[in-house]
C-alpha cells in the first residue's frame, strides 16, 4: 500500500520505435526567469516544438567513443517526465563484444526513431488519456551497458574496451533540467528495463535538487534479481558507486558494503529518507526479458525469476511503506511506450488509472496478478 504524504535487445528497441516523435530541432538549454514576478518558477527557454536535440559533448559519451545525445520534448505545465531509455547491459568480453553484444551501443536507434515520428503508450500526446500529454519530457539515451549507473572504462580483453559512462551522461541531462526548472510541481522519474534502474538510482539526486516539488518514481520492468556472482564479480567493474545517493546514512558507500545491498535496501532507505516522494514498480509475472538476462547471468527459469520478483517485491512493501507495485499477468517487457499502456489491467484495474493516482499522490493498492500465466492484458 502507498499513500502520498505532503523513484534489451529487441524490447528495448520495440520502445525506441514507441517514442511519439514531433519535430526534431536544437534549441538553447539555458534557463530564465519566468514572467509573473522574482517567485514564480523557471521553465526552459529556446525549445522548439516537438522533440529538441542535445550534443552536450564534454565528458559524455557512448561506449564505444561515439557521441552521446540526448532529447527534450517543450511541454505547456510545470510539470516534467525524466525518462531513462532501456537497452540491455554487459560486463564481460562476451556480452560487451560487438558480434554479441545484448545492450545498446550508441543513441543512433533513438534518434531514428525519432526522425520516424511514431507515437505509443506516454509518448502519444495525441491521446487525451496521456496523464503526461501537457507535461515537458526529458528522455535520457542510453548506451553505456551499466545501467545508467557507471563511471569506469574497462577493457575486458579481446579488444574490447567499453566506456561504461551511463552516471556521467546521467549527470549531463539532469544539469540540464535543474538549470532550465526552478520548481516543477511535478515530477515523474521513469524508465524502463535498463531504464528502471536509472530512474530508481536518480529519483534520490532529483528528490535532493527539488525539496518542494511532488515526486514521483516508476521503474518499468526492472525488479533488480540479478545472481550472487553477477554482484561480486561483475557489477563492481562499473564503478556505480560514486553515483549512490551517499547523504542516505544507510546508501553511503564509506559506511555500508555496496555488494550487500539490494534493490530491497535501495527503495527502502529512499522511501524512508524522502519520505513525501512516492517510489513503484510494474513487472509482468513472468517478463521475458528479465528472465532472460537472469538466466544470461547464471540464473536458471523464468519461474523461478517470477518466484524472486515477487519475493523481492513483497520484502520492498514490507520496508517500505512509500512504494506500491503493480503486477500484471503475461511475459510483456515494458509497459510505457506501447498501447497497452491504457488497456493492461489487473482485476479491471487499468495501469493508465493508476500511475495518475501515482503521480496526483493518490492512496494505491499494490495489484497483482491472480491467473498470471495468461497473457499480458
Amino acid at each position: 500500500m502507498l499513500q502520498h504524504g505532503g523513484a534489451a535487445g529487441a524490447a528495448a528497441l520495440a520502445l525506441f520505435a514507441a517514442l511519439a516523435m514531433g519535430c526534431s530541432g536544437e534549441s538553447s538549454d539555458g534557463a530564465s526567469g519566468a514572467a509573473g514576478g522574482e517567485s514564480a518558477p523557471t521553465l526552459p527557454t529556446g525549445l522548439a516544438e516537438g522533440w529538441n536535440e542535445f550534443a552536450p559533448g564534454g565528458e559524455s559519451v557512448c561506449s564505444r567513443g561515439t557521441d552521446y545525445k540526448y532529447w527534450v520534448r517543450k511541454g505547456t505545465v510545470n510539470k516534467v517526465v525524466i525518462d531513462f531509455m532501456g537497452g540491455g547491459a554487459c560486463w564481460n568480453a562476451k556480452t560487451c563484444g560487438v558480434a554479441d553484444a545484448i545492450f545498446e551501443a550508441n543513441v543512433d536507434g533513438i534518434a531514428k526513431q525519432i526522425a520516424a515520428g511514431e507515437s505509443h503508450g506516454i509518448y502519444d500526446v495525441a491521446n487525451a488519456e496521456n496523464p503526461f500529454r501537457d507535461w515537458y519530457h526529458v528522455i535520457v539515451p542510453y548506451c553505456t551497458g551499466d545501467v545508467h549507473w557507471g563511471d569506469s572504462v574497462v577493457d575486458y580483453g579481446d579488444g574490447v574496451t567499453i566506456e561504461h559512462k551511463g552516471a556521467v551522461n546521467a549527470s549531463t541531462v539532469l544539469d540540464w533540467v535543474y538549470a532550465g526548472f526552478s520548481a516543477p510541481e511535478n515530477i515523474l522519474v521513469t524508465g524502463c528495463s535498463a531504464g528502471s534502474y536509472g530512474a530508481a538510482l536518480w529519483s534520490a539526486h532529483v528528490a535532493k535538487h527539488y525539496p518542494s516539488s511532488r515526486i514521483a518514481q516508476l521503474g518499468d520492468s526492472g525488479a533488480g534479481i540479478i545472481t550472487k556472482d553477477f554482484f561480486e564479480q561483475s557489477f563492481p567493474k562499473w564503478n556505480a558507486q560514486a553515483a549512490l545517493p551517499s547523504w542516505i546514512p544507510g546508501l553511503d558507500p564509506m559506511k555500508v558494503d555496496i555488494l550487500g545491498l539490494s534493490m530491497v535496501d535501495l527503495y527502502m532507505e529512499m522511501t524512508s529518507y524522502y519520505a513525501d516522494a512516492t517510489f513503484s514498480q510494474y513487472n509482468t509475472a513472468f517478463d521475458e526479458t528479465q528472465a532472460f538476462y537472469f538466466k544470461v547471468m547464471g540464473g536458471t527459469t523464468p519461474e523461478e525469476w517470477s518466484q524472486q520478483m515477487l519475493a523481492s517485491i513483497d520484502s520492498i512493501e514490507a520496508k517500505a511503506p512509500r512504494f506500491a507495485s503493480f503486477v500484471p499477468s503475461g511475459e510483456q517487457h515494458c509497459i510505457l511506450g506501447f498501447d497497452n499502456f491504457y488497456t493492461v489491467n489487473v482485476g479491471g484495474k487499468r495501469f493508465v488509472d493508476w500511475v495518475n493516482g501515482l503521480v496526483e499522490g493518490a492512496e494505491l493498492d499494490d495489484l497483482r496478478c491472480t491467473d498470471c500465466t495468461a497473457p499480458t492484458p
